[in-house]
């Protein structure tokens, strides 16, 4: 696959940076003194991020989203990598679960996320149950037409901000040549009904972009709100979890290419007996890494776009970009605050919060442990002995 991005990559490109670096940098230190980006502020990016197409722009045109392609979308999320989550979250690029609504859910839920009316949040892990998520204890059972919802989520990011939750919880259990195995059901959680509360954890990066617990007591919902089919609710999230470790390395990608950036630029200009410190090759070796890290990522970026475009992306295959986006990030910050020294670790430059922002992406979409788990275990089935 050629490094070089189509002309309708280059054009997403440059205009997702263009906006990343106008609307959404000059706000990033503001926005980690205060841990929070103020309402007025997230009004104002949120109705230029409308204006200019940057919106939803992963969901149908005929909804009103961008109708962009996972391979445009790509190429995005590398630009709004540049920045913090804190920002970037605010040109909403709404779950992808969500286009299996139908019915009324289309106009109470999809619709409204895509115009901007209301937001969601994605409430699948628990305290409990992280990686291996079939281990959520939230049960919901029935009563009459609806489900009465009971357990805690944590994890949750937006859970502040959102008006409902794509909640999975399980709905009974199913015996299978495995043994006994729970039946996981999805429904869309109106974050207003009683019962429901949420409360702001404290972490140790993406300062302002708040990750939440969601306690649920007697919550009555709707079996209306069931999004696909009840016991389905895994088999739906399939496609929505492959794309996000996709996007996850894009994102990376954009960290990672904005660290070389200030890296070598400081090289450059700073000097220490009687050179540049970009002379000495403790130095420029670190770069040199920097730079083939860097682009064997957006090569394996790009080849998983292209294969969930296809529908051929297979979860080995996922879990590769995701491990090696997410480990890649660490390795090029790290080198990057390490070519900074002492400025390095100064909160007068970005370095340091991207340092920590990156140590979550080898955790949050899968843990690297389970990335390497899943892909040793295809390779062992795919050369028995």
């Amino acid at each position: 696959m050629s490094l070089s991005y189509t002309e309708d990559q280059r054009m997403v490109a440059e205009g997702v940076r263009a906006f990343v670096e106008t609307e959404l940098m000059p706000h990033e230190a503001m926005i980690e003194r205060a841990d929070a980006v103020p309402p007025e502020l997230f009004a104002e990016i949120k109705a230029k991020a409308i204006a200019s197409g940057y919106y939803a722009m992963n969901m149908p045109e005929d909804l009103g989203g961008g109708g962009l392609g996972q391979s445009l979308r790509a190429v995005a999320e590398v630009e709004f990598g540049r920045t913090t989550r804190a920002l970037s979250v605010i040109c909403n690029r709404p779950a992808p679960i969500l286009k299996n609504c139908t019915g009324d859910q289309i106009e109470t839920y999809l619709k409204p996320v895509i115009s901007g009316e209301r937001w969601e949040c994605f409430g699948l892990t628990e305290p409990g149950a992280g990686s291996d998520a079939r281990q959520i204890a939230t049960k919901a059972v029935r009563d009459g037409g609806d489900y009465i919802i009971n357990g805690e989520k944590i994890f949750i990011t937006m859970a502040m901000v959102a008006d409902f939750i794509i909640l999975f919880a399980v709905t009974g259990v199913d015996d299978t040549p495995k043994g006994p195995q729970k039946r996981i059901t999805c429904f869309l959680v109106d974050k207003n009904l009683s019962g429901i509360t949420v409360s702001p954890l404290e972490l140790l990066g993406n300062r302002g972009f708040k990750s939440c617990s969601i306690a649920l007591q007697d919550v009555r919902v709707p079996a209306a709100n069931i999004l696909g089919e009840e016991g389905g609710g895994f088999g739906i999230a399939k496609n929505w979890i492959f794309s996000g470790r996709v996007m996850l390395a894009a994102n990376m990608v954009g960290v990672a290419e904005r660290a070389m950036q200030i890296a070598a630029t400081y090289a450059n200009t700073r000097r220490a007996f009687g050179k540049t410190i970009g002379a000495f090759q403790g130095t420029s070796f670190k770069l040199a890494d920097m730079a083939v890290d860097i682009q064997a990522t957006r090569l394996l970026v790009l080849d998983g776009a292209a294969k969930l475009e296809a529908g051929t992306l297979t979860q080995r295959e996922a879990s590769i970009v995701n491990l090696f986006g997410s480990e890649m990030a660490g390795r090029v910050t790290d080198n990057a605050l390490q070519i900074l020294g002492g400025m390095g670790v100064s909160k007068e430059w970005p370095i340091e919060r991207m340092w920590r922002d990156v140590r979550v992406e080898r955790i949050w979409e899968g843990t690297s442990e389970i990335h390497r788990d899943i892909i040793a275990r295809d390779i062992l089935r795919e050369f028995p002995a």
